[in-house]
């Protein structure tokens, strides 16, 4: 991994690249193409629990520096849930709400490195999920 982006991302850079990676996930679903759509509606949590991260740095930039930002790199979502400041919001809105407390137990579950699975992912529960969760996030980006 490098240690620096080729250029500083802002919120506004991460709301983008989830909407973008929102419609292409729903896209995939619609056509069956599980293993993209499940791989592009992980990436669309990732942004947007990353515009929520940019949210409180300084001007809404992401952190450049990957030695001083540390963990907001990470590509597990429930670390940037914890880094976003939202697990404890999540925990009490799941509670109130099952169908949430669904859609993140899936959404939750998505690695990186299904991005190179080329079977056994089900795109279509997860561009399902990805809707809850998302609308969820975006209350608080």
């Amino acid at each position: 991994m490098s240690s620096t982006l080729s250029t500083r991302k802002t919120r506004q850079d991460f709301q983008r690249l989830t909407n973008l990676r929102a419609g292409e996930a729903a896209t995939l679903a619609r056509t069956r193409h599980d293993h993209g759509a499940y791989y592009l509606a992980g990436f669309a949590i990732e942004c947007a629990l990353k515009a929520c991260i940019a949210k409180k740095t300084r001007r809404h930039n992401f952190p450049l520096d990957v030695k001083q930002a540390g963990k907001v790199y990470s590509h597990d979502l429930t670390e940037l849930l914890k880094l976003a400041g939202l697990d404890t919001q999540l925990d009490q809105d799941m509670k109130a709400n099952r169908q949430l407390a669904e859609d993140w137990g899936i959404v939750k579950e998505w690695r990186v490195d299904s991005r190179y699975q080329t079977d056994g992912l089900n795109g279509t529960a997860m561009a399902a999920s990805l809707q809850g969760v998302l609308a969820w996030i975006k209350l608080r980006w």
